[in-house]
């Protein structure tokens, strides 16, 4: 499988540099998305899409439209694109998300490459797929402040909208078949083609030397591995960094609040590392307003609390690995993609 070759070249690639890097199981396609979207440099080539949602080009093609389209909102101002921007890699600058009528979230606006290959969704994951997670930012009174029924019969009055969902569904619009067009809308969104992918696969000037050396901490005495993995450099895993830990409480319980483990208290899905260096402020409350922030934030362990993930610890890095591994997160920027590539 193409995840599986990913893994051994990165493993190849990271020897070469005197360091080591875990292997994870290859995932299994469910369906070929890469018989309907161009698959960049990197990425696996089997995406897997559950087959009772089948990626069609109509389909990608109407939840195109309807993600940059505000009649999803209440106030017919904002749409999904309002706040997953392209070229802040389908977020936006914001440290919490902004909805409908200047309302303010709690949790910055996850961004949206690569969720194809996604296991759980939002920060929390209390969406298992795509299809469920679509309609819930709809639905939010601080998001887009719609109710389902209200966006369906706004699309069965636009005759266009009609058009289109007969195309792609043989149907009218439904609850079912707009979180269909939108969650392969989403699918479509992907980065790659990055230095480093360009580097793993042969061409060995495309990482500068800092970028090497970095490839290296992050393999290895950075420790960044043990959440970040994989062609998406995410274990869709949950961890407690101690970023909601203030003043001895926890500002966002997190995971805890879908799972009720005590384990998963302050805990938050790893987000991927893809067009890391573009997508500022970082973590999910977007408290850390820069790179060199974050690393200082892993260098230190973290933020201490009673469910501190136990791979966090301090990492005495010198002021020049820090540059260096600065270095290697700005080269897993690419191309991002969105759409049917003609």
């Amino acid at each position: 499988m193409e995840t599986r070759r990913w893994l051994v070249r990165l493993a190849v690639a990271a020897s070469m540099l005197g360091a080591r890097i875990p292997l994870a199981p290859a995932q299994q396609p469910i369906a070929e998305a890469h018989k309907v979207l161009e698959i960049p440099l990197g990425l696996d080539a089997y995406m897997p899409v559950p087959e009772a949602d089948p990626m069609t080009a109509e389909k990608v093609a109407l939840g195109q439209r309807l993600f940059y389209d505000p009649i999803l909102s209440r106030d017919g101002k904002l749409s999904c694109a309002s706040c997953h921007e392209l070229q802040n890699a389908f977020t936006d600058a914001k440290p919490v998300s902004v909805g409908v009528f200047g309302r303010r979230g709690t949790r910055r606006v996850p961004a949206l490459i690569n969720r194809g290959y996604g296991s759980a969704f939002f920060w929390d994951g209390r969406a298992a797929s795509l299809e469920e997670q679509v309609l819930q930012p709809i639905q939010n009174p601080n998001e887009l402040g719609m109710s389902t029924q209200g966006v369906l019969q706004r699309l069965t009055n636009d005759r266009e909208y009609r058009r289109q969902f007969q195309a792609a569904f043989q149907s009218d619009p439904t609850a079912e078949n707009l979180a269909q067009a939108l969650a392969s809308f989403v699918r479509s969104i992907l980065s790659g083609d990055s230095p480093l992918d360009r580097f793993l696969n042969g061409d060995t000037g495309a990482l500068s030397p800092a970028a090497r050396r970095g490839f290296d901490i992050f393999r290895g005495k950075g420790n960044c591995t043990a959440c970040h993995m994989g062609p998406n450099f995410t274990d869709e895993q949950f961890h407690n960094t101690g970023v909601a830990w203030h003043d001895g409480k926890l500002l966002d319980i997190g995971r805890f609040a879908v799972t009720g483990k005590d384990g998963d208290q302050g805990a938050f899905k790893t987000p991927t590392l893809r067009e890391v260096a573009r997508t500022s402020p970082y973590m999910h409350d977007g408290s850390l307003a820069t790179l060199a922030k974050v690393i200082d934030f892993y260098n230190r362990g973290g933020n201490p609390n009673p469910h501190l993930d136990p791979e966090l610890h301090p990492l005495r890095l010198t002021p020049q690995e820090k540059q260096a591994l600065l270095a290697f997160l700005r080269a897993l920027n690419g191309t991002v993609q969105d759409g049917i590539i003609q």
